[in-house]
């Protein structure tokens, strides 16, 4: 037997499929399909978020280098600001790459629920449904492939 997916969930095999509790024959499939939901806004306003946060830096470092050219101040005290402007512009790098880390974790959960149904003899079945993009494809690709290789004995 071979296994396509498997978490704590679901469980996908060249034998059937294990989901929530529920066993299926892949006969008892006659069609699957995905359906996506709303946008969630809250996920897309965090990303957002994460992005001016990676700015903030550059343009602190930006103003304050403008500051220092602007303003009739002595010229220890001119370095000193442009400086102190840069080295916070330089800060811009180590937070981007925590940053960017997290807006990749928010493209794998994704912005919007997703569902995968199923025609189960005769019925229609919400098999899953989860916010995760990611595990979202691995299941859907999983019960593709699972389909594809399966005989068709109808």
């Amino acid at each position: 037997m071979v296994t396509y997916y498997r978490d704590r969930d679901v469980r996908v095999t060249s034998g059937g499929v294990r989901i929530g509790g529920h066993d299926y024959r892949l006969d008892d499939f006659a069609q699957v399909w995905h359906e996506r939901g709303r946008r969630q806004w809250k996920a897309v306003a965090g990303r957002g978020a994460l992005g001016l946060a990676m700015m903030t830096p550059l343009v602190v470092g930006a103003l304050g280098v403008l500051v220092a050219l602007v303003i009739d101040a002595s010229v220890a005290t001119t370095i000193a600001l442009v400086g102190g402007s840069v080295l916070i512009g330089l800060a811009a790098a180590p937070l981007a790459d925590v940053l960017l880390e997290f807006v990749d974790r928010s493209y794998d959960r994704g912005s919007r629920r997703l569902e995968i149904w199923a025609d189960v003899r005769g019925a229609r079945t919400m098999l899953v449904r989860t916010d995760d993009a990611q595990r979202f494809g691995q299941i859907y690709r999983a019960l593709q492939r699972a389909l594809d290789h399966h005989p068709v004995s109808r």
